[in-house]
C-alpha cells in the first residue's frame, strides 16, 4: 500500500493502483507502472538493448574518468548515467545486430576547457604509452598549469589504465604504465585536460588505438 508523506501534497512512496511513487536524490518522482506486452523482445527492443549493453561495458571500464568528465553535466543524474545517455545517443556505429562504440564520438569527458592540441601516442617501448601534445597554453582558455587525463582502454580485459591528474599542459608528454599482461593486446586510447582546481574539464580526444608492445 502506498504512503503519502506530510499530506495531500507530499511525496507519494510505494503503489497505488498502478501508480508506483518514490524518492531519488531528494527528488520526489511518479511513474506508471508498465503493463505487459505480449511480445517483450521486438526488433526494436532488442537493437536497444545491444547498443546499452555494449554502452555499459565500455563505460563501466571507464567510469573513473567519467566523474571527472562529466561532473558538470550530473544535475540530477549521476555522471555515470549522463555518459551512458550521451553515447547511446551520439556514440553508436553499425546496423543491427552489428552495432559498435564509435571511439571517435563516444567521448569520456565534456567540457568547455581547450583540447589537446596536435596529440599523438607512441607504443614502441614495452609496456607503455607516451602521449604528446602542442603546448597551446596561450591560447582561447587554455592554462599552462592544466593537467593531462589520459587513458588507454583494452577492450578484451574490460579494463582502463588512466591518470587522471597528470603533466602540465605546458609539458608536452605523459608517460602511462601498462601492466605486462597487456603485452600484445590491443588499447584504446584517450586523452583530456583538467584545470588545476578541478572545477573544468576539456573534450576528450580520441588518439587511435595500437597494440602493446
Amino acid at each position: 500500500m502506498g504512503k503519502i508523506s506530510q499530506g495531500i501534497l507530499g511525496g507519494l512512496s510505494g503503489k497505488v493502483g498502478n501508480v508506483i511513487g518514490g524518492s531519488w536524490k531528494g527528488i520526489d518522482y511518479l511513474r506508471i507502472k508498465p503493463s505487459s506486452v505480449a511480445n517483450p523482445r521486438t526488433e526494436g527492443q532488442v537493437n536497444q538493448r545491444n547498443k546499452f549493453t555494449i554502452s555499459l561495458e565500455y563505460l563501466q571500464a571507464n567510469k573513473e574518468f567519467i566523474k571527472l568528465g562529466y561532473k558538470a553535466f550530473a544535475t540530477k543524474k549521476t555522471e555515470f548515467n549522463a555518459a551512458m545517455s550521451y553515447v547511446l545517443n551520439n556514440g553508436i556505429s553499425g546496423s543491427a545486430p552489428n552495432f559498435s562504440v564509435d571511439y571517435s564520438l563516444a567521448l569520456l569527458s565534456r567540457g568547455g576547457l581547450s583540447s589537446p592540441t596536435n596529440a599523438s601516442v607512441d607504443l614502441s617501448i614495452a609496456n607503455q604509452v607516451s602521449f604528446d601534445w602542442d603546448d597551446n597554453s596561450a591560447e582561447e582558455n587554455a592554462n599552462a598549469t592544466d593537467k593531462a587525463m589520459v587513458l588507454a582502454y583494452n577492450p578484451s580485459k574490460k579494463e582502463s589504465i588512466y591518470i587522471l591528474g597528470g603533466a602540465q599542459r605546458s609539458a608536452t608528454t605523459q608517460i602511462l604504465s601498462l601492466p605486462t599482461s597487456y603485452t600484445g593486446d590491443n588499447v584504446e586510447l584517450f586523452m583530456a585536460f583538467i584545470t588545476e582546481d578541478g572545477k573544468f574539464v576539456s573534450n576528450s580526444v580520441y588518439l587511435g588505438s595500437g597494440t602493446v608492445a
